[in-house]
């Protein structure tokens, strides 16, 4: 029962988003650069943007009665609001986020674990998302993927 429980919680991107955060935190106090206003202030502005984008993204699949959770099954291709500009426009905010943070919290250094988590949002999440929406939607699919890119 707790295994299942884990492995439903590593099933969700954003519970990823921890153990990068706090490893990026450990960076910025390793390698420490002083504190910054406008640092501190860009990193809020980010926080939120990656908050807004994020919301944008779940009610514009509300709105089109599709899920938003990763590895269920789509019942429709969501294609406007922020889908316009980024096919995944949830795992963009959540690495913005995650800069953003590191900003705010003075631990520039932490910056530095970004592409990490990038690289494990595309290899555990999106490549398999990606493939589910390909066999769902074909061609539409095709289409909308060659006009959008993954991330921006």
């Amino acid at each position: 029962m707790i295994a299942r429980f884990i492995a439903g919680l590593t099933a969700l991107p954003q519970v990823w988003l921890l153990p990068f955060a706090l490893a990026g935190l450990a960076l910025g106090r390793i390698f420490p650069f002083g504190p910054s206003p406008p640092m501190r202030g860009g990193g809020l502005f980010l926080v939120a943007l990656a908050l807004g984008l994020m919301l944008w993204a779940a009610l514009t699949m509300r709105a089109a009665r599709t899920t938003v959770m990763p590895g269920r099954r789509p019942e429709h291709l969501v294609t406007n609001g922020p889908f316009r500009f980024s096919r995944n426009p949830i795992y963009l905010g959540d690495l913005i986020g995650l800069a953003g943070l590191m900003l705010a919290l003075d631990a520039p250094a932490g910056l530095l674990v970004v592409p990490g988590f990038a690289l494990l949002l595309e290899h555990r999440f999106i490549r398999q998302e990606e493939a589910v929406i390909a066999a769902a939607f074909g061609p539409a699919y095709e289409d909308y993927r060659s006009r959008v890119r993954r991330w921006i």
